[in-house]
């Protein structure tokens, strides 16, 4: 067993990992400057070409940290290890005192890091580097004798271990321990016509621990056809950390001065999460699969969700999803080894801004080229999702977002042969 290529994996994961999670956001919507930006829901690149399902899924092939049980079934000679990226393009539009204002803006970078290996026959593990939420933003507005303008920037990451085990045939419980790490900042900027410039800045820090539980249970329904099950859960908790308020005057060189500091524990929290899902699987070749995720915000702490005046509101979120994947010939020619895949969702958004629900869906479609003379995978996808609130859309936006994911699978555990 090759224990030195998995420790440098790990060191490598960690180094680069979370030095490049830091550094990228490609959120870009002034929703985000609500509550703790625009949540991810820990999908890879080939589950977002699937509209993001994968409570069910379990494959020796590739790494689903949607549900940590899903570990348990990878192959005890495969190390696995996937990459992704992506690249978006918003438009967005707003309807201000009767005229039609738009814009464009574009975004992107590395979005997650994950490994995953073998700990024992009946038993998996899997490492990385996820985002939790992300914050990006900028706009302004006139104000009286001034104007204003905001800006929004930061994330909160997550590094997990999990692992999971077979309880029995079909069977496997899985759990993800997750360090929560990371810094929002919300800025206010006032110009006064008289000259005077004025920052408030708002840092969210949070530095934390969260937990996903996920089970599954697979059989076969008839010699070609098998059902998959899946459910995850998260624990409500406190977060902790600090959030933290400063004021700078722009025009002299003075330290800045904290107006407010709060401890996040007792203040703020997140509630516990349900995911479900059920998936289907055809000759190998076909599987499809329907997710439900629930999670009551509406329940927990947020001290501020009403920032400068403006009325938000904590609501409770549900997204469904619904997925396919197809492969023509397991082994045939190359077109027919690829892994072509489709989805879509609807997103009822954990945010209620002026009374108004956030609302987002899409589609995707995407495919799982197979690299000549190994198992690798490049996972290349195209979504496009629309946000907007009702049942005042304030302001409409529409993504189109590229994906790449590098899905690389390696016999690292096969004992030496000795000659």
């Amino acid at each position: 067993m090759k224990i030195s290529k998995v420790l440098f994996a790990i060191v490598a994961l960690q180094f680069f990992g979370v030095s490049a999670l830091w550094a990228q956001n490609g959120t870009m919507t002034p929703y985000s400057r609500y509550g703790y930006g625009i949540l991810n829901d820990n999908a890879t690149a080939s589950q977002r070409n699937m509209g993001g399902v994968g409570y069910a899924m379990n494959s020796g092939r590739q790494i689903n940290v949607m549900n940590p049980a899903s570990y348990a079934v990878v192959d005890s000679l495969t190390f696995l290890f996937d990459m992704g990226i992506d690249i978006t393009t918003m438009w967005q539009s707003e309807v201000v005192d009767g005229s039609k204002l738009s814009d464009k803006k574009a975004g992107g970078g590395l979005d997650y890091i994950t490994m995953e290996f073998p700990i024992g026959k009946y038993m998996g593990a899997s490492v990385g580097i996820l985002p939790y939420s992300s914050v990006g933003y900028a706009f302004g507005s006139e104000i009286e004798h001034g104007a204003a303008s905001r800006q929004g920037s930061g994330s909160i990451n997550q590094f997990y271990v999990g692992v999971a085990g077979k309880i029995f045939k079909g069977f496997s419980l899985g759990v993800n321990v997750a360090y929560m790490f990371g810094t929002t900042y919300n800025d206010s900027y006032a110009y006064t016509s008289g000259g005077s410039s004025t920052l408030f800045e708002r840092e969210l820090e949070v530095r934390d621990w969260r937990m996903d539980i996920g089970a599954q249970y697979s059989f076969n329904i008839s010699r070609k056809n098998r059902l998959n099950l899946g459910v995850v859960y998260s624990p409500k908790k406190d977060f902790h950390g600090n959030a933290i308020t400063y004021a700078y005057d722009m025009n002299q060189e003075t330290e800045p001065v904290e107006t407010s500091n709060v401890s996040l524990k007792g203040n703020f929290s997140m509630p516990e999460s349900w995911g479900a899902g059920i998936g289907w699987e055809w000759d190998k070749r076909l599987y499809a699969e329907v997710d439900l995720t629930y999670q009551p915000w509406s329940k927990t702490k947020y001290q501020g969700v009403m920032q400068d005046g403006a009325d938000a509101q904590l609501n409770d979120r549900y997204k469904f999803a619904a997925g396919l994947q197809f492969t023509p010939k397991l082994r045939g020619n190359y077109l027919q080894r690829v892994q072509y895949r489709v989805g879509a969702f609807y997103n009822r958004d954990y945010l209620k801004v002026l009374g108004n629900n956030v609302r987002q869906y899409g589609a995707s479609i995407g495919f799982g080229l197979p690299v000549p003379s190994l198992k690798t995978i490049v996972n290349v996808g195209l979504e496009w999702s629309h946000r907007q609130a009702h049942p005042d859309p304030l302001i409409k936006e529409d993504y189109l977002c590229v994906t790449l994911g590098f899905n690389i699978n390696e016999l690292w555990f096969r004992p030496s042969k000795i000659y």
